[in-house]
């Protein structure tokens, strides 16, 4: 039998299990009532941090809570995917994933983190194209040009970063035409489109939204787009399939993802909020402005899409033999 002291502790054991199951339930109920944090995984002033900034904005707005964005930048985007992934899965640290989130789940070979297993999907905000693009003052006015140049010399081809989506659209340039092209890798877009604007490299594809003002404002000079079909804003750029380049064609995305283990109600209901946000004309007609194009998915279809990705970018590092440099 059962002795007084011993079924006291086991009340009190009980009766402390109810208060943290209510305490964990009213948290998830009143989420959020403090900080959220979203993690960029690369350096301010590229496509995905300015994706995460328009996000933070109308999350705050929504939420009358404070949401900011923090870039942990380094190794291709592991850093600050692994900084989420270890994080208490309790919603206030949510990561802004991208294709690169995709890609790293083949391209390192030892990843500190699993991308099934310690990341759970929330959202996808947006897909986009990449471009592909010189200085204005280039000498060279088409893919052709690039290629046949790169044959007499090799050419600098910058990129935000190793295993990003304009790397592997690189490697995939590369691998379809021969062209003799070196890979600079940055800390992020932005500091790579920099060093192509002062003329520290040659060329390279990028995301739209890094690259559409400076084309409009005449400082870079479009070549091609690796979409199927021309950019609405850009309908004078052909597509590199038209140019004779099917094999160069992609587009990348945003997303959110959170710890595994948060909880659904969390999940759920900041896939809510996001689905609402990004259904607002307003912000649609901002984000494609800026060069995306907004789309909205339930969590198990963005599980789904983060999945399929993830196995087809897989199978182009496979067969361009990508390596980590």
């Amino acid at each position: 039998m059962i002795g007084h002291r011993q079924f006291v502790k086991l009340i009190a054991g009980a009766g402390f299990v109810l208060l943290a199951g209510a305490a964990a339930a009213q948290s998830e109920s009143g989420y959020p009532n403090r900080v959220v944090k979203i993690i960029v995984p690369f350096s301010a002033g590229g496509g995905t941090d300015l994706m995460a900034r328009n996000i933070a904005q109308k999350l705050t707005e929504a939420w009358k809570n404070t949401v900011i964005v923090e870039n942990r930048v380094g190794a291709g985007g592991i850093i600050g995917s692994d900084a989420v992934a270890k994080a208490p899965p309790d919603g206030y640290t949510v990561l802004i994933a991208s294709t690169t989130t995709a890609i790293n789940a083949s391209l390192v070979s030892k990843p500190p983190y699993d991308l099934r297993k310690d990341l759970q999907a929330v959202a996808i905000l947006s897909t986009y194209p990449l471009i592909a693009v010189v200085p204005a003052a280039s000498p060279f006015s088409s893919l052709q040009d690039i290629v046949a140049a790169s044959r007499r010399k090799a050419l600098n081809a910058a990129s935000g970063g190793n295993g990003t989506p304009q790397h592997l659209v690189l490697e995939m340039f590369k691998a379809a035409t021969g062209a003799d092209l070196n890979h600079i890798p940055y800390k992020g877009g932005a500091p790579a489109v920099s060093d192509l604007l002062g003329g520290q490299t040659d060329f390279m594809f990028s995301l739209s939204s890094e690259l559409l003002p400076l084309i409009k404002s005449g400082k870079l000079r479009a070549l091609a787009v690796t979409t199927e079909g021309r950019l609405a804003l850009l309908p004078e750029v052909a597509t590199t399939s038209e140019l004779g380049f099917p094999g160069v064609v992609a587009t990348g995305w945003n997303g959110l993802m959170v710890p595994a283990g948060t909880p659904n109600e969390i999940i759920a209901k900041m896939n809510a909020e996001v689905t609402r946000i990004m259904s607002v004309d307003a912000m649609k007609s901002r984000m494609v402005e800026q060069g995306f194009l907004p789309i909205t998915m339930s969590v198990p279809e963005t599980a789904r899409f983060i999945d399929a990705d993830a196995e087809r970018w897989r199978k182009v590092i496979r067969d361009a033999n990508v390596k980590t440099e």
